[in-house]
């Protein structure tokens, strides 16, 4: 049956335009390292010893129709990359995970062209989709100084089962509950703790109450 498995990954991997043949040595040098990695070939990992993988996890491996063979994905972890349960990082994607920061996903998938750009924290529940052309940041790396500003936690968090669309941007600080859904281009500066909520807009609000999505 894990043969099977395996050959019905591979597969599904030389649909999507992967090379399989590095696939396989690559994966093989991963699990030298104790870690689960499939990738695509034009994946490039720095900080493979900062990555723990708990899950399996695929880089670039899925099919998009708009995506190119020959597209780069970089994951630059000086932090720790945490993975929960299987977790799939869409083809495109730039990781910058900074020295003191931990990344931690617990199952579902980010899709491709997305920015996550994380200096302290980032927290994703379990199933969480996230769309293309997302961008998560939580470090302006510039400040600006006023009286009565108040410091905040600028750590991200994101609850289970949450759906967020393309191209929506969650900044520094920003927490969301568990079963929301994120419109299509949203800006989040701000939480959003409830849970079944429809949010959207730029700055972002709540539309509707005690949704569900599937």
């Amino acid at each position: 049956m894990i043969i099977i498995s395996i050959l019905r990954k591979l597969i599904e991997f030389k649909k999507a335009g992967c090379s399989i043949p590095i696939i396989i040595i690559r994966h093989l040098y991963y699990r030298l390292h104790k870690k689960k990695i499939f990738c695509h070939h034009r994946v490039t990992i720095k900080g493979l010893k900062n990555i723990a993988t708990h899950g399996e996890l695929q880089v670039g491996t899925s099919y998009v129709g708009f995506m190119h063979k020959s597209d780069k994905t970089l994951l630059n972890i000086s932090g720790k990359l945490i993975i929960n349960s299987d977790f799939s990082i869409g083809r495109g994607c730039r990781f910058d995970i900074g020295r003191n920061a931990v990344c931690s996903f617990d199952g579902g998938y980010i899709n491709a062209n997305s920015v996550i750009i994380i200096m302290h924290g980032l927290k994703v529940g379990k199933n969480v989709a996230i769309s293309w052309g997302c961008e998560f940041l939580d470090e302006y790396f510039h400040e600006i100084q006023y009286g009565g500003k108040k410091n905040k936690d600028p750590n991200i968090e994101i609850g289970d089962n949450v759906w967020i669309g393309s191209g929506v941007k969650i900044l520094q600080g920003v927490k969301i509950g568990s079963g929301n859904v994120i419109a299509a281009n949203s800006v989040l500066t701000k939480s959003f703790p409830e849970s079944n909520l429809l949010i959207g807009g730029n700055p972002a609000k709540i539309i509707k109450k005690d949704i569900k999505w599937k």
